[in-house]
């Protein structure tokens, strides 16, 4: 088996069963003791894995939980997510991800007559009162840290919508890892999402760059426009015009 493949299985194992011991992995994988090492040493390098005695398990501080994260920068959460929502026009089909930034980008488009599709709870939720606002879910297991459905097992469901704006949500973004994701379960629903939208917006605060999470759900060069507080540092100023991204700072 190629080793990216292999270390991405190993990610999701573990992650499934929140720990796993030497001897299971090398049973379940079939390769030997000093390969599996390897592997969990790049794993734990991540800091979303941390080793355990004889093993290895899912570092569960590094996915901090929704109220924890949704106070931390909040100025500049919700003057990014303002500016995101001044690219929302009526008629619009939109997908808004789970995360603390998207989620400020509702007071400002509740009166829009648009439809919103969405995994995060909140989203939900804060859009019962307004019937202008057409609501699609998408279902799954629960996330409770993230406050949105993971792991949908009806995902191709979403080859049927026509999403012409997706306004996305990031645990970090570097120049080697792209666009990642601390949370496994929902990184299958991310890529889908940027595969079926027209115009992919990424809201990420000043914090992001430089930070990286558990998986990477898209390259930089799928992004559209990048949604920020702060005007990154020249290396990320490079980076996004490398890759043919709009870089929009908002006020």
């Amino acid at each position: 088996m190629i080793k990216e493949k292999r270390i991405k299985q190993l990610e999701e194992y573990v992650v499934k069963h929140q720990s796993a011991s030497l001897d299971e992995l090398v049973k379940e994988f079939k390769v030997s003791k000093n390969t599996i090492r390897r592997d969990l040493q790049e794993l734990v390098d991540t800091g979303t894995f941390k080793k355990v005695y004889g093993g290895i398990a899912v570092n569960q501080k590094k996915l901090e939980p929704f109220h924890e994260r949704e106070v931390q920068n909040h100025h500049g959460k919700k003057v990014i997510g303002r500016t995101a929502a001044d690219f929302v026009e009526d008629g619009d089909i939109i997908f808004i991800d789970s995360g603390t930034t998207t989620i400020e980008m509702l007071d400002h488009i509740k009166e829009k007559h648009i439809t919103i599709i969405t995994n995060n709870i909140d989203t939900i939720v804060g859009s019962i009162p307004f019937e202008n606002l057409t609501i699609i879910t998408i279902g799954g297991v629960l996330e409770r840290k993230t406050k949105s459905f993971g792991i949908n097992y009806n995902i191709e469901i979403l080859n049927t919508y026509n999403i012409n704006k997706a306004f996305m949500a990031s645990t970090g973004i570097t120049p080697t890892n792209g666009v990642t994701n601390a949370s496994l379960f929902e990184t299958e629903l991310k890529r889908k999402i940027v595969e079926r939208s027209k115009t992919i917006y990424l809201l990420v605060d000043h914090n992001k760059f430089g930070q990286y999470g558990l998986t990477t759900y898209c390259e930089l060069n799928k992004i559209n426009y990048l949604i920020t507080d702060k005007m990154p540092s020249l290396e990320y100023q490079n980076l996004v015009v490398e890759n043919n991204v709009k870089l929009v700072i908002a006020e």
